[in-house]
């Protein structure tokens, strides 16, 4: 089966061909990050524009990268939700199209599913089912039970900022632009991730596998200048090395502690990483070590597919086996959480 994949669902604009949900014979994707960098985060309606300016040179580049036709396709697969409403009005008004002109089989893709998903990507052995996923990015931090393709249940979520929304926030605290998370990552390795002793919300509550990270954005502000006062224009570089570093170990001490209680609450002994922030190097390390110390099977998705991608809408294949297809009147929904 050879299905495109499209994903407009924030602000990359993304395209893939991949056949049999395994073989990637292309994979297109064009940020916005210029775009949006100086007002310091995405601007939606900016973003939404940008995709209709690029989403069909993207769908052929696709296509011509895999030596594909429009008449070849056995489907089209596009994001709905969660995500920007104008980005994803953009994506499904053209998957919608195109299955219409095409007389193609529609397939509707839950954005944290194929998170979930490109786990499942560029390894000859993917997880197997029952498992537990972690998906954390900018916009989303979550702990799923994964039964199987089609059937997810969220345990627990975060109560305010996700972890790369925390990533960001921090990172115009220390000076950086955006996106912030990989300018803290690169700050941190030069860091004493021991220099500050920042929160760790709910890290030791085993009842609730919640997360919070404002309060931790908060103490980094009020560790640079505290309540009252203005933060100083420049900081001292050795200074901003250590507040990374030590920011950066609190969040991923979290995320490790709360993927070892839902483990150990759920008897599951696999556990897959995606999102965005799973392409951050100290969280593969942090869980590689707890993986070989606990004993549970780790995949991680690889670094390309982290980030928000067409490739995951591989995953159509499962709906595709299952009989879920689409209506022409599938419509988007920014809020979906299932």
């Amino acid at each position: 089966m050879l299905l495109l994949g499209i994903e407009t669902s924030c602000d990359d604009t993304a395209t893939a061909l991949v056949r049999d949900g395994r073989d990637v014979l292309a994979s297109v994707s064009t940020n916005q990050d210029a775009f949006h960098a100086k007002y310091g985060g995405i601007v939606p309606e900016i973003a939404s524009r940008q995709h209709v300016a690029l989403l069909s040179a993207a769908i052929e580049d696709a296509l011509g990268r895999a030596g594909a036709r429009f008449a070849e396709l056995d489907g089209i697969a596009v994001t709905y939700g969660p995500g920007l409403i104008g980005s994803l009005v953009v994506g499904v008004a053209a998957a919608k199209a195109l299955a219409f002109a095409l007389d193609k089989p529609l397939f509707a893709i839950n954005h944290l599913h194929g998170h979930v998903f490109a786990a499942f990507l560029d390894r000859a052995e993917p997880p197997s089912f029952p498992f537990l996923a972690l998906l954390v990015s900018g916009g989303h931090s979550q702990v799923v039970a994964v039964d199987s393709p089609a059937r997810m249940t969220v345990l627990g979520r975060t109560r305010d900022d996700a972890a790369g929304e925390a990533y960001d926030k921090t990172a115009r605290l220390l000076g950086f632009g955006y996106p912030g998370g990989p300018a803290i990552e690169q700050a941190a390795r030069a860091g004493n991730a021991q220099a500050f002793r920042f929160p760790r919300s709910f890290i030791h509550d085993r009842q609730r596998l919640a997360f919070s990270f404002s309060g931790l954005k908060t103490a980094v502000r009020y560790t640079i200048a505290p309540p009252g006062l203005e933060p100083p224009e420049r900081l001292a570089p050795e200074l901003v090395a250590d507040l990374a570093a030590s920011f950066q170990e609190a969040v991923v001490d979290v995320l490790v502690g709360k993927c070892r209680h839902a483990l150990e609450s759920t008897g599951l002994s696999v556990l897959a990483i995606g999102g965005g922030v799973a392409a951050n190097a100290r969280l593969a390390e942090r869980f590689q070590q707890a993986a070989q110390q606990h004993a549970f099977r780790l995949y991680i998705a690889p670094r390309q597919l982290c980030t928000d991608n067409a490739v995951m809408g591989a995953i159509a294949v499962e709906r595709w086996r299952a009989g879920l297809i689409e209506a022409l009147d599938l419509d988007v929904t920014p809020g979906l959480v299932r």
